[in-house]
């Protein structure tokens, strides 16, 4: 296999070939995810709780995505490293958001995760500009969880609709290498992929992404609390860690995942 770049992706995308990505943060995991062949490992600031058993990824600091970065890095060959930049890391200028993704990609990421929309598009053009590999999170960011009243679908009503459509053809403008869809409705994703030039990584998006996304203890169902509806237990249907990981590519690429229950309208 050879290694994964953000130019393999483009060429993903203009072929129709689907993008497969999981969340890892650990040694271990990493090299298992990169031995089964996944196109892409996602250093989530999720870990703040999956890992640290926070309510939210709001308390994850750019110290934890630092060395969860250097983890991940060393099992990994061929998958292409994204990091998230966390929480007030990177919303106060250009250049702070520089400084955090110098501190990751100093570990091995290959490219810096930032959320927001048309408001964060001056940042990834400043970023990638100076040669920063972006992908930016829209619809449902995380992050902004308080100011978003929880973690609900995003882009229902058509003044949202229309924003987040905006927002993505802003970042693509911007430079952004790739963008993360996040609870949208499927109708809208599919326009958002069929309108920008950037590959679109959904989770909980529906199945016309160009790729898909899901938080690995989600996948595996070993998460102590209740996963989202757009997740699925693959660990049922592979029988091993490794069996699922399996899985989970094989039905990525086939187009079987993520199906209607798994989706939004």
């Amino acid at each position: 296999m050879s290694a994964i770049t953000v130019n393999t992706l483009k060429k993903r995308k203009q072929a129709g070939e689907k993008i497969t990505c999981l969340t890892a943060y650990d040694y271990s995991f990493a090299s298992l995810l990169d031995a089964a062949g996944i196109d892409m490992i996602m250093v989530g600031d999720s870990l703040g709780m999956v890992m640290q058993g926070n309510d939210t990824t709001i308390p994850v600091s750019i110290q934890d995505m630092v060395y969860h970065t250097r983890c991940v890095a060393r099992g990994c060959e061929h998958a292409l490293i994204i990091s998230d930049l966390s929480f007030m890391s990177y919303q106060a200028s250009p250049e702070q958001a520089l400084k955090s993704a110098g501190k990751v990609m100093k570990q091995g990421a290959q490219v810096a995760k930032l959320e927001g929309g048309e408001v964060m598009a001056d940042t990834v053009r400043f970023l990638t500009e100076r040669g920063v590999p972006v992908c930016a999170h829209i619809g449902l960011t995380p992050q902004s969880v308080h100011k978003l009243g929880g973690y609900s679908v995003q882009g229902r009503d058509d003044a949202s609709a229309k924003q987040l459509l905006s927002d993505a053809r802003s970042l693509d403008e911007a430079g952004a290498s790739l963008i993360v869809l996040e609870a949208v409705p499927s109708a809208l994703a599919a326009e958002v992929t069929r309108a920008i030039a950037i590959p679109t990584i959904g989770i909980g998006a529906g199945p016309d992404c160009d790729g898909q996304v899901l938080v690995l203890q989600d996948m595996l169902g070993i998460y102590p609390r209740p996963s989202p509806r757009f997740s699925r237990n693959f660990l049922e249907q592979g029988g091993s860690v490794s069996g699922a990981v399996t899985a989970y590519i094989e039905a990525v690429k086939s187009g079987a995942f993520p199906g209607p229950e798994h989706s939004f309208s």
